[in-house]
Formats: C-alpha cells, sequence, structure tokens
C-alpha cells in the first residue's frame, strides 16, 4: 500500500502546504478538515484517490472519533501523523496588566495542547501497523521558555510549551516500541493563524511546508526527542 498520512489542520496555512507537498511525493493523505476552505476541495479533485477530506475538529473528542472511524474505513494503516492544527487568539495580550481573556486561553490549550493528544491516542492502532510509525508535533518558539522575550501571548505561549511536554512523555512512552516523534518549529510563516493572513512574515506555507517535510521524512535517529527549527537547528526548551 502506499504511504499514508494524516494532516491536521489542513485546509490553510502550513497544514495545506505540507499536504500537497505529500501528493507531488505520492503519499496518500488524509486531511483533517474544520474550515471547509474550497482550496482543500479543489486539491483532492486533482488527486482523485490520493487525498481524501476528514471532517476534523481537534478539540472535540466525538469529532476525533468520528474521524479516526472514517479513517479506519479508508486505509489500513497511517505511516505519518501530522498534528498541526493550531489557533492563535491571545497575540494582542502583550503584559499581564492587559486584559486576559481566559476563554480564549482555554480554546488555545483545548487545540494546541489537547488536540494533538486526542488525534494521537485515536490514531495509534493505524500508526501501530505501519512500519514508519511516526508522529510530528508542529510547536513554536513561542514554547521555548529558554528562548521566550515576550511578555505576553500567554495563551499561546504556555499551550506550545504544555505541547512540548506532552510530546516529550509520547517519547518516552512510544519510542522504545518503534515510534518516532519529532517536535518542530517551522518559523515565521504567512499564515491565517490569528484570523487574518499576517504579510510581514517570512514564508508562504508552501516553502515553510517544504522545510518541515526535509525534517519529517527524514531518516534520523529518534531515540533522544529534542526542538527542532526549520534551519536543523536544536532549540532550547
Amino acid at each position: 500500500m502506499d504511504n499514508v498520512a494524516l494532516v491536521t489542520g489542513a485546509d490553510r496555512g502550513l497544514g495545506f502546504g505540507l499536504t500537497k507537498a505529500l501528493l507531488e511525493r505520492d503519499w496518500t493523505v488524509l486531511a483533517g478538515s474544520f474550515l471547509d476552505w474550497p482550496e482543500l476541495g479543489s486539491l483532492a479533485s486533482a488527486h482523485p484517490g490520493k487525498l481524501k477530506i476528514l471532517d476534523l475538529d481537534v478539540s472535540s473528542d466525538e469529532s476525533v472519533r468520528a474521524a479516526a472511524q472514517m479513517a479506519t474505513n479508508e486505509v489500513s494503516k497511517v505511516d505519518l501523523l501530522i498534528c498541526n492544527a493550531a489557533v492563535q487568539l491571545s497575540t494582542r495580550v502583550e503584559s499581564i496588566r492587559d486584559d486576559l481573556n481566559f476563554d480564549h486561553m482555554h480554546k488555545e490549550f483545548d487545540v494546541n495542547t489537547l488536540g494533538p493528544l486526542r488525534v494521537t491516542k485515536a490514531l495509534l492502532p493505524l500508526l501501530q501497523s505501519s512500519p514508519m510509525k511516526r508522529i510530528c508535533f508542529v510547536s513554536s518558539e513561542a514554547g521555548s521558555i529558554g528562548e521566550s522575550q515576550r511578555t505576553g501571548w500567554f495563551g499561546y505561549c504556555m499551550s506550545k510549551a504544555a505541547l512540548n511536554m506532552a510530546a516529550k512523555n509520547i517519547h518516552n512512552d512510544l519510542a522504545p516500541r518503534g515510534y518516532g516523534i519529532r517536535l518542530y518549529h517551522p518559523g515565521w510563516m504567512r499564515t491565517y493563524m490569528s484570523g487574518e493572513k499576517n504579510l510581514e512574515a517570512h514564508y508562504e506555507p508552501e516553502e515553510a511546508a517544504q522545510f518541515a517535510l526535509a525534517h519529517f521524512l527524514a531518516e534520523r535517529d529518534d531515540s533522544r526527542l529534542n526542538l527542532v527549527d526549520w534551519q536543523g537547528r536544536e532549540m532550547p526548551w
């Protein structure tokens, strides 16, 4: 059977770029869709049988279970799981002195931290059936305590730091069982994560996707987990 990947948050941004780049490498892709962005449907039409769109809200237990069942109905294994879906709602908060929106923070944790846990747990049976067994988490320099210079962004930064810890615990558990766990910072991208496209960033998502896949698909020693950026640099926790 073809190599199979599941990408969360595939409607646009990095997730869409990863989906497109994997299809160009002749992978079968299960694309987690939350926004019903039109480009993903057009991409599916251009790759009949290779791109399968799954309705997936990573913040919902029910949605994740339903998507995992749909994936099981479509494929017998998942070789590569890319947990990419994320929200960024707290960037306007620059100080503890500002108004803090705790509902936004709860949402950031539910999507950015608990979402990858939900998806990974639900996909374990399909991952276990693969000889590759690779799980990649898209994190951020915002989650690096050692490099942080920010005075705010509380929900987003804390959710990414918590994701890093979740990845570490998963690595401790699954790496001895043949899984490869990778944690990645993709750089500053022109995405819609904060609601509108960030035109000041350095990279278009399609370009960032090529950097990311170079790391996700490389053969390397996964016995030690580290946080790696798009330049291959190991970042401090």
